[in-house]
């Protein structure tokens, strides 16, 4: 099992979750919200950051869950 981050992207004509690293998605739903709970419960239960990509393949958004450092402001 792969130990990166989970990406959410778009290709072909659906959304899909896999974790950084991984040639396989764990997640396919033909919905952008769908993807996102299920990258994000991903994300949370290994305690790593969430990438959500736009259809284009940029980066829309970034979540952390557990992994960030404890003596940084804000």
């Amino acid at each position: 099992m792969a130990q990166g981050n989970v990406e959410t992207y778009f290709e072909g004509t659906e959304w899909h979750c896999r974790v950084q690293g991984d040639r396989q998605p764990f997640h396919t739903s033909d919905t952008k919200e769908r993807a996102i709970e299920a990258g994000r419960d991903e994300a949370r239960a290994r305690k790593v950051e969430h990438i959500i990509k736009d259809r284009d393949g940029t980066i829309e958004s970034k979540h952390s869950y557990g992994n960030d450092p404890r003596n940084v402001p804000g």
